[in-house]
């Protein structure tokens, strides 16, 4: 049985993977979300300190005695789950979109 695996072993040239134009195109769209997601993460996490050290704005009182930085930090928790489920949602996609560009290198789609 292991000979029969051994025989059917497939070479992938991965060079010639990288220049189908369908793993380019997954490539931009795969950075593109990852940085767009990226800049929003730190931008509402670095937010925090800047609003608490430079204003007052999350200072005053939201609930009885919680104020809006218990509110705000609150919400980077959950900000995080959601990004982090957004993530894997979208990883998915992008593995099955792989796939499918693995399946056209090996149907000659990809081959010069």
């Amino acid at each position: 049985m292991a000979n029969n695996q051994a025989s059917k072993s497939v070479i992938i040239d991965y060079d010639a993977i990288a220049k189908q134009e369908s793993f380019k195109a997954l490539v931009r769209k795969k950075n593109a979300f990852l940085w767009s997601m990226t800049v929003f993460f730190l931008a509402a996490y670095m937010l925090l300190p800047i609003l608490t050290s430079y204003t007052t704005i999350l200072h005053q009182k939201a609930f009885g005695e919680i104020t809006w930085v218990w509110v705000y930090a609150a919400g980077l928790f959950i900000m995080t789950w959601s990004l982090c489920h957004l993530y894997v949602a979208k990883a998915n996609s992008y593995d099955r979109e792989a796939k499918a560009i693995i399946a056209e290198y090996e149907n000659g789609g990809g081959r010069l």
